[in-house]
């Protein structure tokens, strides 16, 4: 038996693999988060709701669209399409949520 030269069999998985990226990439498959595409979670605030006080928030809607999805609440943005997110607390725990909304939210 003769020995195989295993250069071109190297040299053909990477070509592969490079020519894969390219097409994902050519494509769109491939997304790389910028930092300015990050949402803080210090940019949110909980406002707790107590019975018979008062609080007060803008009427203009934030640019982040909340949805419930298996039981986990997500952030979209509605201003850069295709931005998402899983908000979390500060030991990166998701933050759970009801499918259904609750009977008593403390609303009238």
């Amino acid at each position: 038996m003769s020995e195989r030269n295993p250069i071109p069999f190297i040299l053909t998985a990477v070509g592969t693999v490079v020519a894969t990226v390219a097409a994902l990439g050519y494509y769109g498959y491939l997304n790389f988060s910028r930092p300015e595409d990050a949402l803080l979670l210090s940019e949110f605030t909980m406002l707790k709701t107590v019975p018979g006080e008062d609080y007060r928030v803008s009427l203009k809607p934030a640019n982040q669209v909340a949805q419930c999805i298996d039981g986990i609440l997500v952030l979209f943005d509605t201003s850069q399409t295709g931005l998402s997110g899983v908000l979390v607390d500060n030991r990166k725990q998701a933050v759970r949520c009801f499918a259904e909304e609750p009977a008593e939210l403390g609303r009238p």
